[in-house]
């Protein structure tokens, strides 16, 4: 369990073990709460398919992580049971910012939905997860 009063360096320092968001993809953690976060990463080459656009994979990676932050900060051990992501529009700028918030949070389920969209604005993708927590 991630402590409720735990820093921003603190949340950062937990999830850098998170190797392929951290150090694949280069997602950050920007906000981090009980039930909130805000995690970001800057589109590169290494991000774009054969069309140019950012791969799904990318942008799911950004929602999953964000979520995956606001899910386990002030919550014990939390794990994703489902997750959908619905594509909305091609990213326009250079970053990718992921914003997690819980709808509602259970003794053993949560249900998480996160809005994924580019510096410009420009919405990008949204995403839902269940959740469960794991009782230690």
């Amino acid at each position: 369990m991630i402590d409720e009063g735990a820093s921003l360096e603190e949340v950062r320092a937990i999830f850098s073990n998170d190797r392929f968001a951290s150090d694949a993809c280069g997602c950050r953690v920007v906000e981090a709460a009980r039930g909130h976060a805000v995690c970001e990463f800057d589109i590169t080459a290494g991000h774009r398919n054969e069309k140019g656009g950012v791969m799904g994979g990318a942008i799911f990676t950004v929602a999953d992580f964000a979520m995956a932050v606001a899910s386990n900060v002030g919550s014990p051990t939390t794990v994703s049971v489902s997750s959908t992501i619905e594509f909305m529009s091609a990213a326009r700028g250079t970053r990718l910012i992921a914003t997690a918030d819980v709808e509602k949070d259970g003794r053993t389920l949560g249900f998480y939905r996160c809005v994924v969209t580019d510096e410009l604005g420009t919405p990008v993708a949204r995403a839902t997860q269940t959740l469960m927590h794991l009782r230690e």
